[in-house]
């Protein structure tokens, strides 16, 4: 079964002291196109991350996002008393005033405010990384879902083209002889004498060029090739992608052998039910 490569999945986790919180969303990309955030003290662990997020997920443009949200009485950040009873010295051979309010003007100096840098507890990550492993999973299973509705609207637009290339192909014996009776009228219309036999070799060499069977065995094969492809088990978004260019191909060169304004249209139709297919091919994993 195919996947998307849209997709989103959370996943969140409550410690005593704060909570986790893993965010990824994506969109469909030529290749692995991987934007992480995270807190500052999670820095190093980010190239593990990366791999981790890669296997993954493989393709798409990737957005994760890693929140440390604190809820305990857990702080990194702690006043600097020193330099705060400094400032506070400092302002009272400067002005009378009360140590409250001393205070307050003292917090807001430069420094007056000390950040702990804080060491990566290596069971918090182990824990951080099983919340990673569970967004992962979610938007897998969210890209499984989109890839059964893009599946759905696969077969429905090559069920389509099946049927405008059989009506097509219907047509194909009127269209003959219409070529047909529209060449001997203008014999006729010249009022020469034309030698029958050759005539009638001219007549089919010339529908020779304007036959489509080689082409619409080559469609039918290529149609087929993309439903076989869909119900593979490997990511296979490039291969059909390829594969739409083998199917425009074949069309294309239906529309131009045709000479018939109503295989025209139906070949007009194909081309449109084709381009709704690699609008929607661009999304596939």
């Amino acid at each position: 079964m195919i996947q998307s490569m849209t997709g989103f999945g959370k996943a969140s986790l409550q410690l005593p002291t704060k909570k986790i919180t893993v965010e990824i969303k994506s969109l469909n990309s030529k290749g692995l196109d991987l934007n992480v955030r995270t807190p500052y003290v999670y820095r190093e662990m980010e190239l593990g991350l990366r791999n981790q997020i890669a296997q993954k997920l493989e393709r798409g443009k990737v957005d994760f996002s890693l929140f440390i949200e604190i809820t305990g009485e857990e702080t990194s950040s702690k006043i600097n008393v020193p330099i705060v009873r400094g400032y506070i010295n400092q302002l009272k051979q400067v002005v009378d005033g009360d140590e409250t309010e001393l205070l307050k003007m003292a917090v807001r100096m430069p420094d007056a405010m000390k950040t702990e840098r804080e060491e990566i507890d290596e069971n918090e990550w182990k824990t951080i990384q099983g919340v990673i492993e569970e967004g992962l999973k979610n938007i897998q299973e969210f890209r499984v879902s989109e890839g059964a509705a893009l599946e759905k609207e696969f077969l429905l637009r090559i069920a389509n083209i099946l049927s405008l290339m059989n009506q097509t192909v219907a047509l194909d014996s009127e269209r003959i002889e219409t070529v047909k009776t529209r060449l001997k009228t203008a014999i006729e219309e010249l009022s020469v004498n034309v030698d029958e036999n050759r005539f009638e070799q001219e007549l089919i060499f010339y529908l020779e060029k304007y036959d489509i069977t080689e082409e619409k065995v080559r469609l039918e094969n290529h149609l087929n090739y993309f439903i076989e492809t869909i119900a593979g088990t490997e990511a296979n978004g490039r291969k059909l992608g390829f594969i739409t260019q083998e199917i425009g191909r074949e069309i294309n060169t239906m529309g131009s052998k045709s000479n018939h304004a109503q295989m025209q249209k139906l070949v007009v139709q194909m081309k449109d039910e084709l381009e709704k297919i690699k609008e929607q091919v661009l999304n596939v994993l």
